[in-house]
């Protein structure tokens, strides 16, 4: 058993939330009234799904990357976030989110073991804001020869844009919607950039600019932050962790 709080306490520095500028608030997002956490669900999206699997688990805390609120939206809680916080507090259960920090940690984050998964040594450009992540390939691949690597990394077949380049060698990536990184990306020199998302105009981009570009699917990029800050929290603090893994084609 944990003191949430504790717990909370110990992400906000592990993950230096602080020094990021968010789009949500980074930590405890609902405080379901419990003190302390023995059982812990981590999952990509606080969807209804997750959380009535995770009751059905008997979860003290859930544990996400994309949480309940963001900038831009109504701060009602009504329709789906109040049925979603309704269902929450009326079980006593809690909500941590931690969206960019779990990005960006150089171990546990997403964009960490995303280059795991696919077989590559990498590390965020040096320019940039940490969130794009390079790497080499030891040997190097073809386009089709590397989207295959992708299919069974992640379980999915990418969506992939040909930028007229060769053999891929150098490659940038950042999971998620982080489409807009294409230009970076080619400004470094790179053969190819695999993001989750894609846009009509990165397409374009992807063509004008000579690079391949690899949309990986918002969800299947970001499952491996949160399952290794999960495991993480498990470890140090003597929890039970359950990732639950709700299935999402975008």
């Amino acid at each position: 058993m944990a003191a949430i709080r504790e717990l909370e306490a110990y992400c906000n520095r592990l993950l230096d939330s602080a020094a990021f500028r968010d789009y949500c608030p980074n930590g405890l997002q609902v405080d379901g009234g419990g003190a302390h956490v023995g059982r812990l669900v981590t999952g990509v999206t606080a969807s209804q799904a997750l959380i009535d699997h995770a009751l059905a688990w008997d979860a003290d805390l859930i544990l996400v990357h994309h949480g309940l609120f963001w900038k831009g939206e109504p701060a009602s809680l009504t329709g789906v976030r109040g049925r979603r916080v309704r269902t929450l507090m009326q079980a006593g259960v809690s909500l941590m989110a931690y969206h960019l920090p779990l990005d960006a940690h150089p171990e546990l984050g997403n964009n960490r073991r995303l280059g795991e998964l696919l077989g590559i040594e990498g590390r965020p450009l040096e320019a940039g804001d940490g969130l794009l992540w390079t790497g080499r390939l030891e040997t190097p691949l073809t386009a089709a020869a590397f989207a295959d690597r992708v299919r069974h990394a992640l379980d999915r077949a990418p969506l992939f844009i040909d930028g007229g380049g060769g053999e891929i060698r150098r490659i940038g990536w950042c999971s998620g919607a982080a489409q807009g990184h294409i230009e970076q990306a080619a400004e470094a020199g790179l053969d190819a950039f695999l993001s989750g998302e894609i846009s009509e105009q990165t397409v374009h981009l992807a063509r004008e600019l000579g690079i391949h570009y690899f949309a990986a699917g918002h969800h299947a990029t970001e499952r491996g932050g949160v399952q290794a800050l999960g495991r993480h929290l498990s470890e140090k603090f003597g929890l039970l962790h359950h990732f639950i893994d709700i299935p999402n084609p975008v």
